[in-house]
């Protein structure tokens, strides 16, 4: 017989929150300060950034690489 257990859905703590923004904060610091640095020197920076090929305004492309850059390392 398969042993199946079934894990419940906790609301996500204070530090697991805590845990998220310390990671996704600087993150997007990082991929916004690359995209300004690239859209300052007129080269196409969204093919630098992961998700963000298709979008057309700068925040709109980090928050893409954002999410898909977290979707790696998580």
């Amino acid at each position: 017989m398969n042993d199946m257990s079934y894990s419940s859905n906790k609301p996500a703590r204070r530090e697991d929150r805590l845990m998220l923004a310390l990671i996704v904060v600087p993150c997007f610091v990082l991929l916004l300060a690359i995209a300004l640095l690239g859209q300052l020197v007129g080269v196409h920076w969204q093919s630098w950034l992961p998700g963000a090929e298709q979008k057309s305004s700068i925040f709109a492309g980090v928050h893409a690489a954002v999410y898909t850059f977290m979707s790696h390392i998580i």
